[in-house]
């Protein structure tokens, strides 16, 4: 299987939001930029592995800035790692208020993304082509935050809860323990 750059996942949209896109406080909903990102780590995966692709996880959302009705939101994304049959993209989204001109970047995210094939089976996806550093600064990130997922499992399955000690440590926070 021929290796591919980075560059051949790259993809951008842009859309105009709109006063159906808000919540009950006039911004943009966050589960509307959800959605096209989700759409877009589609593109961006689907595009690089030339096959059907599913989101795995969804790494870290963070919405730094609001999004007003009238603004224009753009989404970019590219494949930043790639596994057997995974892919990470990385997302930025940026809003730009087109009467003044100001942008803000409001959210960047890392969705994992499976290559299927036509029966749901996961399918093996190119090599990456690393062509800069900013691309090898992505995928180092991107291995760390493999690393940091599989440590945090590792935990989940081993940690007692029920332990003394665990119990103990609860009483740092504002709960009551009726058991």
């Amino acid at each position: 299987m021929d290796a591919k750059k980075v560059s051949a996942s790259k993809i951008t949209i842009s859309e105009l939001m709109l006063p159906s896109h808000t919540n009950f406080s006039g911004k943009i909903h966050g589960g509307y930029i959800l959605m096209l990102m989700d759409q877009i780590a589609f593109a961006s995966a689907s595009k690089y592995s030339a096959t059907y692709c599913v989101t795995a996880s969804v790494d870290t959302v963070d919405f730094l800035n609001p999004i007003e009705v009238g603004e224009l939101v753009t989404l970019k994304a590219s494949v930043n790692y790639v596994g057997n049959s995974s892919m990470i993209v990385g997302i930025r989204v940026i809003s730009e208020n087109i009467q003044t001109g100001t942008v803000k970047h409001c959210n960047s995210s890392y969705f994992t993304m499976v290559a299927k094939d036509s029966t749901g089976k996961n399918v093996t996806v190119p090599p990456l082509v690393l062509s800069n550093m900013d691309e090898v600064r992505r995928f180092c990130n991107a291995a760390k935050l493999i690393a940091q997922k599989k440590e945090h499992d590792q935990h989940v399955e081993t940690f007692d809860y029920s332990s003394p000690e665990a119990l103990e440590g609860l009483k740092q926070y504002r709960i009551k323990l009726e058991l």
